[in-house]
């Protein structure tokens, strides 16, 4: 299938050619000819699966065919709500890709920096609003936003959205949304609490789903290292002295975790950064600048902190940590090896890991590589 055949308008299909942007990715054939009949979407996808794509485009051609207010005063007619700093910039750019020819405008508004340009911005009218809550809540309370007008929101990375504890500033911001209008929620896991949140935002969803992702693993080469818990460091710099020129994404499962690593690869004279929720933005953004410029090439993360960032051409991943969940294993792994290069992923496990690898090797029907401790 291609964008062409799912009905995309000339202007919107025009920027998409320019990107080389041909073949929907799973989600966004599932997705766009759904939202683009303005139907409510539970979409369960993460980073990575295109999910952007599949609302930002439904959006835009919408917003085009219903044309400009006829005040013309810009009223915010679609809000995008996303976690990070990092992924609000990030779909910002996606509607400044396909949406170049259409003469709809957006910003994006995020704390830990001065409001005044966004407030500028703000002033000036725009018909796509794409914020982090907690800035959003503060222009809310100071008048420079209202949402009366809204015909289109979206609830981006839901679950990471409650991990971040920003459940209070949802909750405070959902009332003062207009009743009519679509609503599109995106989350890569279904907690209780996000459950709940669907069930009250959503009319009657069409639900879609990224492919199964177990499919993944087949285009990556895994290898099991079995090793003692007070190893694993040991076994990680052996790791890494044969990656010198990979870019690698570690992962901890908790956030101490991964600020320890990083202290003992950086003693060591291996340059990283850790990244966590504790980080501030700015420091989380700091890491991924120094590795797209190559001032360094590793980065420890939890989960939750991974999710946001989106690394080109990753060579290697490590779960230092198994994770609970094998499906949040398959996620890690699948970051590697896109567009056609070659993945590589090692899992350390641990004597009390090695239910989790059963429950992984259940779950992708393939049973992993073992390597022995010099691998």
């Amino acid at each position: 299938m291609t964008f062409k055949e799912l009905n995309i308008s000339e202007p919107v299909m025009k920027a998409l050619e320019e990107k080389n942007y041909v073949e929907p990715t799973p989600i966004q054939q599932q997705a766009i000819p759904v939202a683009i009949l303005g139907q409510d979407l539970l979409g369960i996808a993460q980073t990575g699966t295109g999910k952007t794509a599949a609302f930002a485009i439904p959006i835009i051609e919408q917003l085009m065919k219903s044309g400009a207010s006829k005040s013309g005063i810009r009223p915010i007619r679609a809000l995008i709500l996303t976690p990070t700093r990092e992924l609000a910039i990030q779909i910002e750019e996606s509607f400044s890709d396909y949406g170049k020819y259409t003469g709809l405008r957006h910003t994006v508004i995020f704390g830990g920096v001065s409001q005044n340009p966004q407030v500028k911005a703000l002033k000036q009218g725009v018909d796509i609003l794409i914020a982090t809550p907690g800035r959003l809540q503060d222009l809310i309370n100071q008048k420079f936003i209202r949402l009366n007008a809204l015909t289109h929101f979206v609830l981006d990375e839901a679950d990471r959205m409650l991990d971040m504890g920003f459940i209070h500033d949802i909750r405070r911001i959902l009332p003062l949304l207009p009743k009519k209008k679509q609503t599109m929620l995106f989350s890569a896991t279904m907690p209780a609490e996000v459950e709940k949140i669907s069930k009250s935002l959503l009319r009657n969803p069409t639900k879609v789903e990224a492919a199964p992702t177990s499919s993944v693993v087949d285009t990556i080469e895994q290898k099991l290292c079995y090793v003692e818990k007070p190893d694993k460091i040991n076994l990680l710099i052996k790791v890494l002295g044969k990656q010198t020129n990979k870019s690698v994404l570690i992962f901890s499962r908790t956030k101490h975790g991964a600020d320890k690593i990083a202290r003992t690869l950086n003693k060591n004279k291996i340059k990283c950064e850790a990244i966590h929720g504790n980080k501030s933005q700015n420091a989380r953004q700091r890491a991924l600048n120094d590795l797209k410029s190559g001032a360094i090439n590793i980065i420890v993360a939890t989960d939750i902190a991974a999710r946001g960032i989106d690394i080109q051409n990753l060579g290697v991943v490590i779960n230092y940590d198994l994770p609970d969940v094998p499906e949040t294993y398959v996620h890690r792994i699948g970051r590697t090896g896109r567009a056609g290069n070659s993945g590589l992923a090692y899992t350390f496990c641990s004597q009390e890991e090695h239910s989790m690898v059963k429950d992984i090797q259940h779950l992708t029907g393939k049973k992993l590589k073992t390597v022995s401790l010099s691998a």
